[in-house]
């Protein structure tokens, strides 16, 4: 009985934490070939490293655009990338140097030149329900 009491508690605690929701355009796709795949990161997850996200959702694309949503997301900060899989093999096709050849993006549209971007310059708060936007390139 005696330890029944911590875990309401621990109960009571975790059901109470607000959630939101996160609704992510991606724009300027440039077919309807294959599928669109978005991910969402939090600090302690890889990112932008496809497999290692704190969540994913694949969609079609459809008039050069997707739109998902992500639900029960906790307050914190988040970076999101997404890319554009062609040829439906789930993971992000790359030249034999390493470039990318599907068109990929981030969140606040973050971009390096050689590299993928830190999660610092993709980053975004998260503690209301919002919509973001951002293209593949």
């Amino acid at each position: 009985m005696k330890y029944l009491f911590p875990l309401i508690g621990l109960f009571i605690l975790t059901s109470s934490q607000k959630t939101y929701e996160l609704e992510v355009t991606v724009t300027n796709i440039q077919n309807s070939k294959g599928e669109v795949q978005v991910a969402i990161f939090r600090k302690q997850d890889n990112f932008p490293d496809y497999g290692k996200q704190y969540k994913g959702i694949i969609t079609k694309v459809e008039k050069g655009k997707v739109t998902v949503t992500f639900k029960n997301l906790p307050s914190n900060e988040y970076a999101l990338a997404a890319f554009h899989d062609e040829n439906r093999n789930g993971k992000m096709d790359k030249s034999i140097v390493g470039a990318p050849t599907e068109d990929y993006g981030f969140s606040n549209d973050a971009r390096r030149m050689f590299s993928a971007p830190s999660f610092e310059e993709a980053k975004f708060k998260l503690g209301k329900d919002k919509k973001l936007s951002f293209k593949l390139d």
